[in-house]
């Protein structure tokens, strides 16, 4: 079963009939696919959007731009996909370095198809938790958006544990005010506790009760 139904894998290599060969070894599974016969190719099709499910099979030694430099421009403008690169002996090195700068996985020529066809699952999956995450941090940031500043520091609070007797003292003002704040937070950003509450603006932002 495919992880995503509208899932296209980018095959960017420019090696034409190994290009064709990793086409249809996708095709024969059920994947959607589109093949580019370079890096500007690639970037020339606009298929780099962070928000399309899918991934890239991507050569990470290619005339004009490397799959690196690739790597590099989409990551630099803030629409880097999951990439799977494909290397050649001796650039084990090369793959390891585009691991650390996001990549999900490489493989060395020659591979099984089960390989690939594995690893470009994986990929598509951790695209598609990336988004989902993605989705529930904007959420999140829209909710406490909703909060005015004192509420956002009553909030704050309130999320780290702390009654409304200390809430007041810290902000110096009456346990009242901090209860009629402590509503407004707990209407305006949808939540019912204090937990929910600090769960709410850690998926908002992970250093936010920090």
């Amino acid at each position: 079963m495919l992880p995503t139904d509208d899932a296209v894998i980018h095959v960017v290599d420019d090696d034409a009939a190994f290009r064709r060969s990793l086409v249809f070894l996708l095709e024969s599974v059920g994947w959607r696919v589109a093949s580019h016969a370079s890096a500007e190719d690639f970037l020339a099709t606009q298929a780099g959007s962070p928000d399309a499910p899918g991934c890239l099979v991507l050569d990470i030694r290619m005339p004009t731009m490397s799959g690196l430099e690739l790597q590099e421009r989409l990551r630099a403008g803030g629409a880097l996909p999951p990439i799977v690169f494909i290397t050649g002996h001796g650039d084990v090195e090369l793959a390891v370095q585009a691991m650390k700068h996001g990549a999900c996985d490489f493989l060395q020529k020659p591979f099984r198809d089960q390989a690939l066809l594995d690893a470009v699952a994986a990929a598509v999956r951790r695209g598609a938790e990336d988004r989902s995450r993605h989705a529930q941090r904007d959420e999140a940031k829209a909710r406490l958006a909703r909060l005015s500043p004192r509420e956002l520091e009553v909030a704050r609070l309130v999320a780290q544990g702390l009654p409304n007797k200390l809430v007041a003292r810290e902000l110096d003002i009456s346990e009242k005010t901090v209860h009629v704040h402590r509503q407004h937070v707990m209407d305006k950003a949808e939540v019912g506790s204090a937990a929910e509450l600090a769960r709410l603006m850690l998926r908002a932002d992970p250093a936010a009760l920090d």
